[in-house]
């Protein structure tokens, strides 16, 4: 063991009362003693993505929160619909923290030679439950910052970095060749295109305004189709052409974008076509929903043949699929090229208590594209 185990941290819990209320509060919790394999991390950095807003505000209408508690410990309560209530069973009267990844030092280890090396080492976490001032986690969810790199420069190691490079590994995995992506202005979106310019990927960008196209002609995107622009199908026909893609990772999730793009797709192939079908091109098309910034429900129209697919995709069973050995190849690229490919932008750095301010709530819950918060624990500590 080395230097002495904090005794307490406060961490932020959402709670999914079985009366139909959603409150969020921060919990003062005792900070466990590490294991041989384990470390304490202090973490002074941790991003909200829309990952962690699910399980922060649940099914919640967030137009009904109230603020109460004290400064120091601010509670916010808000009424959930009774029409999502089955789709909260699983959690009912159990506070749950948040947080899928953060960064921090740590500051005790346990007995292991492994867990000794990161002694006041800065490295970036994932684990769940980074919302807290202290998180005892195993040496094996640590990836250790290159020297000179912030708690805040790694914060966003994991999700958005490895869900980018995980779709271009699916791309190549399943035979495809080049990909569709949606929301494409987010930090995860100026990632990929990056990886893609840097491999020789073909990349179609879908975005929502023209200001998000002008942020992806500023990082060198190629093919860029505004989804507000009347003449987006034509565009984004064409676009699918010029590269051949036939995999699209959806953001949005809900209304008729992924219809949309597989009708595209359909379009595209059949330009190329030689022979008529009635069955549709031989061209297999699959989009994957990875997000739900959109929690309408996903409209097909039926107008792009019968080879294609509709599914979802999400980043941990994916990482299960490959394997340990493939996945720190991408833990590896991810730390050699933190300050570049993967470097992360937030629009502000809030505290705990911060964090459960009216304003900010409804601020960060927007999920605007190329709005990003991050929570400093330590921050008004």
């Amino acid at each position: 063991m080395a230097s002495a185990n904090p005794s307490v941290g406060l961490q932020l819990q959402s709670l999914v009362k079985k009366s139909g209320e959603l409150e969020l509060s921060l919990a003062q919790i005792a900070v466990p003693s590490p294991g041989p394999d384990q470390v304490v991390v202090r973490i002074e950095a941790t991003p909200i993505n829309p990952s962690d807003l699910g399980l922060l505000l649940g099914a919640a209408d967030m137009s009904t929160a109230k603020a109460s508690g004290t400064s120091e410990r601010p509670v916010v309560t808000a009424k959930i619909p009774e029409a999502f209530m089955r789709a909260m069973a699983g959690r009912l009267d159990e506070a749950m923290p948040v947080g899928n990844e953060g960064a921090g030092i740590v500051v005790n280890a346990g007995t292991s030679d492994a867990a000794q090396k990161l002694l006041g080492r800065t490295v970036a976490v994932i684990g769940g439950a980074m919302y807290s001032q202290y998180r005892c986690v195993r040496v094996a969810d640590c990836l250790v910052l290159p020297a000179g790199t912030t708690a805040a420069e790694g914060a966003s190691c994991f999700v958005n970095p490895l869900t980018a490079l995980g779709m271009v590994e699916t791309m190549r995995r399943e035979g495809h060749t080049a990909l569709v992506h949606t929301a494409a202005a987010s930090n995860l979106g100026q990632m990929l295109n990056k990886i893609c310019l840097k491999d020789g990927v073909g990349l179609v960008n879908i975005v929502r305004s023209a200001q998000q196209a002008g942020i992806l002609r500023e990082i060198g995107a190629r093919h860029i189709c505004d989804s507000s622009a009347p003449s987006f199908m034509e565009d984004l026909t064409q676009a699918l052409v010029a590269t051949g893609a036939t995999l699209a990772f959806d953001a949005i999730g809900g209304g008729k974008l992924a219809s949309q793009i597989l009708s595209c797709m359909e379009a595209a192939a059949n330009l190329k076509a030689t022979t008529y079908s009635r069955y549709g091109s031989s061209v297999h098309k699959q989009v994957y929903i990875y997000g739900g910034l959109d929690t309408r429900p996903t409209e097909l129209t039926r107008g792009f043949g019968m080879m294609w697919g509709v599914g979802g995709w999400l980043l941990t069973p994916f990482l299960q699929k490959i394997g340990n050995a493939e996945a720190q190849k991408l833990r590896d690229r991810v730390a050699a090229e933190l300050k570049t490919t993967f470097v992360s932008h937030y629009t502000k750095i809030i505290s705990l208590r911060e964090a459960l301010q009216l304003a900010t709530i409804a601020s960060y819950n927007k999920r605007a594209t190329g709005e990003k918060y991050l929570i400093n624990p330590q921050k008004d500590a």
